[in-house]
């Protein structure tokens, strides 16, 4: 990621939607307020038009709907 250090960015992203699987860590985006800020999620459920993902997998409450494209989108007022 630009700008947060030298080297390389600690996280590796599935950006092919076609082979989204659960345990895959994507990049995702939130609508509204944090609108511009990447955030990085592990897919909990794929479904064929949305995934299900969380920023904390070790919070079984954290669930987030998302489209299933290459950067998901959530929407903010779904934001757990």
């Amino acid at each position: 990621m630009q700008g947060m250090g030298e080297g390389d960015c600690p996280f590796s992203f599935n950006t092919e939607p076609a082979t989204f699987k659960v345990g895959d860590t994507v990049s995702y985006r939130v609508t509204g307020s944090l609108e511009g800020f990447p955030f990085a999620g592990v897919l909990l459920e794929v479904h064929e038009d949305h995934v299900v993902l969380t920023s904390n997998p070790d919070d079984k409450a954290s669930r987030m709907r998302a489209t299933r494209e290459a950067r998901p989108v959530v929407q903010e007022a779904d934001v757990c």
